[in-house]
């Protein structure tokens, strides 16, 4: 009874809504003189026939792999650094976290004048050094990689503080008998603080692989996918299709290949990466 209203609130608005959508995406989308039929798996056929569909997924696979490590590194590194005793800790703390209470959209338009070619501020300082004008948001061969740096600049800063939480609650006898011992810095982090961190290691890794593939927002402000797709991700793509091109049987199968690929990486985190994670 104590459980009723949270399981009540999480099956109307997780469990349902998912069920839902893998039963609308067996079924062709409703037009006003056509009603929805069944139409069994070619919504998935013509996702997977689909050139655009694979393009999609490549680009979200490479900003995975370029957010969720980088942002980590990023994080645990600020972590350390302002764990230590440093004139100005504060300061820099809250320096290192202001990224992440901004809203995305807010984000994206102060990146946007970072990008700005010729009078960006990017291109500004690359100018000192003899670099010419670079539309960053405007070559395919540069147009991801700057979004991935918007995603790791704003994350970074919300994963650093569990890291933080983390290395503060680590005994302070354990750094003096790794003193004693003669033991290195990288030694001590190597072998003491960074399997002690796995459990917060984990916790984030579940959430950055969340945030690279329901990640929209600042790319729809700054790129809208473009140039010729080079930064459409999945979840834009089912934005598009769903509710640009009002075709819902396709939105729900590619919705479905989303959860789908979330859950199947958070099954591997759980059943695989938990192992090496040591709570006590």
């Amino acid at each position: 009874m104590l459980l009723l209203p949270s399981v009540v609130l999480l099956a109307t608005f997780t469990h349902i809504p998912i069920v839902a959508t893998l039963i609308d995406s067996f079924y062709s989308t409703p037009r006003p003189n056509r009603p929805s039929r069944f139409v069994g798996l070619r919504n998935y056929e013509d996702m997977v026939a689909d050139p655009l569909f694979w393009k999609v997924m490549w680009n979200n696979a490479v900003y995975a792999v370029g957010t969720i490590p980088l942002s980590i590194a990023l994080a645990l590194a600020m972590a350390l650094f302002v764990n230590d005793r440093i004139p100005g800790r504060g300061f820099l703390r809250m320096a290192y976290f202001t990224p992440t209470v901004l809203p995305m959209i807010a984000v994206a338009n102060i990146w946007l004048f970072f990008y700005t070619p010729d009078y960006g501020l990017l291109d500004q300082v690359l100018r000192l050094f003899g670099v010419g004008a670079t539309n960053w948001l405007g070559m395919q061969e540069t147009a991801l990689g700057a979004i991935i740096t918007v995603a790791v600049w704003k994350e970074a800063g919300f994963f650093m503080i569990f890291y933080l939480a983390a290395l503060q609650q680590i005994p302070p006898d354990l750094r003096e008998a790794a003193a004693i011992e003669g033991a290195s810095r990288w030694t001590f982090f190597r072998r003491v603080t960074w399997p002690l961190l796995a459990p917060v290691t984990l916790f984030v890794l579940v959430n950055a692989i969340i945030n690279a593939f329901r990640t929209v927002d600042h790319i729809l402000v700054m790129t809208h996918g473009g140039p010729d797709n080079a930064t459409n991700v999945l979840l834009l793509m089912i934005y598009e299709t769903g509710f640009k091109f009002w075709d819902q049987g396709a939105a729900t199968a590619l919705t479905i290949v989303l959860l789908a690929v979330l859950s199947g990486l958070a099954l591997f985190q759980f059943v695989v990466a938990s192992r090496r994670v040591h709570y006590q």
